[in-house]
């Protein structure tokens, strides 16, 4: 029933396109996409082994505009994976899409950015620094394979759906339930940014559940700071009966000037009757960010991980981190 009734709301999303259409022509052209993210890091203490440079993650890719609202998009994701026990670079395909504009409507098929957190991520506005609190802890994947559809309905709301496999990019489709997914964007004055969602992950074997997210989030930006806080939950983490995980994230940036600003972050994540204490954990993140030119920033920051497991100590971090991009 929850499935029917988020598919019926996507469908109503793209229905609306005939009474939205918009045929002004458009110039054909294109652009590169160029990500690189880097770091040098170094823990202190019982961590003080542990550092180095590392080359975390690249996007090379190309985007090009057709025309009439018609978007392409290719993109390539080399980084790490959790998956291989070595320090090679694994390439994945992070986005191949086709999207459409027509009015206040926008249709995304493909490969597709997910909508699950993406506006968390960007306003955040470190990835290159630290993923969002949803990506950092796996309460979902950043894109998948499928169809989303965003409506504008007025200037301080819009609302978007999406239908994707729920197995993330770096899989192919193996199971059979799909991931389901709600959201509403609100902006009821200049500066201030409210987001809920609710998505269903089906799960294709009778003996697992269903994976349930819910997440709010409500934010304010100026030109001089920002802030932000997000609380998640997750039940039936993994399909797994129970393995429920919920927390929360709060976040500050204040502009020092065109080129520097300063940020701070606070991450606390549960999981219920304990089943996760292992990773459980509060962590914070303090830096400054400086922007060399129009192309590259660089970030020194200092990161604190406090465990929930008795039998684990507190570690401390120092990085800087380096993002270049066009």
């Amino acid at each position: 029933m929850k499935a029917k009734v988020i598919l019926a709301g996507f469908l109503a999303c793209i229905s609306i396109a005939a009474q939205a259409q918009d045929t002004k022509n458009e110039k054909p052209q294109g652009k590169a996409i160029v990500q690189v993210f880097g770091n040098f890091h170094s823990g202190f203490g019982a961590e003080n082994n542990d550092r180095g440079f590392e080359l975390e993650r690249s996007y090379l890719g190309y985007e090009y505009n057709l025309g009439d609202g018609l978007t392409v998009k290719g993109v390539m994701d080399v980084g790490k994976s959790s998956d291989v026990d070595d320090y090679h670079r694994i390439a994945y395909i992070k986005n191949a899409m086709i999207q459409w504009k027509t009015g206040n409507l926008t249709l995304n098929g493909g490969l597709i950015s997910t909508t699950q957190f993406n506006f968390q991520e960007k306003f955040w506005g470190y990835r290159y620094v630290m993923k969002s609190f949803q990506d950092e802890y796996k309460f979902g994947s950043s894109a998948d394979l499928g169809l989303s559809a965003t409506y504008k309905f007025a200037s301080w709301i819009s609302a978007d759906a999406i239908i994707v496999n729920g197995e993330g990019y770096k899989k192919i489709q193996k199971n059979d339930g799909l991931n389901y997914g709600l959201g509403v964007t609100l902006t009821p004055v200049k500066g201030l940014s409210v987001r809920l969602y609710g998505g269903l992950n089906e799960s294709s074997d009778e003996n697992k559940e269903d994976i349930v997210n819910m997440a709010a989030f409500v934010g304010y930006k100026c030109s001089a700071f920002s802030i932000g806080a997000e609380y998640n939950y997750m039940q039936n983490a993994s399909h797994n009966k129970d393995a429920d995980q919920n927390g929360y994230s709060l976040f500050a940036s204040v502009k020092l000037s065109k080129k520097a600003d300063l940020y701070a972050r606070y991450d606390d994540l549960n999981s219920k009757d304990d089943w996760n204490i292992s990773k459980d954990k509060s962590s914070a993140i303090i830096g400054a960010q400086f922007k060399l030119g129009k192309y590259v920033k660089i970030a020194p920051n200092f990161r604190l991980s406090m465990p929930k497991d008795d039998n684990a100590d507190n570690s401390y971090w120092g990085y800087i981190n380096c993002y270049f991009g066009l």
